[in-house]
């Protein structure tokens, strides 16, 4: 189903190293809003990972550590009805903020 995300050439995450949660989302959308689990969250333990190389870590935790909980970081994607959507949403967001923690 889900595939590994690719960062850049050198860092692709396995799939195995995000979490997925879902959950109700909030706001309008008419009643399925209510009934289906579209929101997602998406986490990913940049500190313990291991397809970010050791030299590059430090970098990302550096640039992203507002935005870390214990060395993870979390997106939340609730735009869209649909939870597939969402789920490429917070991979795509995922993916944009490691690369532009990555660069140099």
């Amino acid at each position: 189903m889900a595939e590994d995300l690719k960062i850049t050439d050198r860092v692709v995450i396995p799939d195995s190293e995000l979490r997925e949660r879902f959950s109700r989302s909030s706001g309008p959308g008419g009643q399925g809003v209510n009934t289906s689990d579209s929101r997602v969250e998406l986490s990913y333990d940049v500190e313990r990972s291991h397809a970010i190389p050791d030299e590059l870590r430090d970098r990302v935790l550096e640039r992203l550590g507002h935005r870390l909980t214990g060395g993870v970081l979390t997106i939340a994607a609730s735009e869209h009805r649909a939870q597939l959507a969402n789920r490429e949403a917070a991979r795509e967001r995922l993916a944009a903020l490691l690369r532009e923690a990555l660069a140099p």
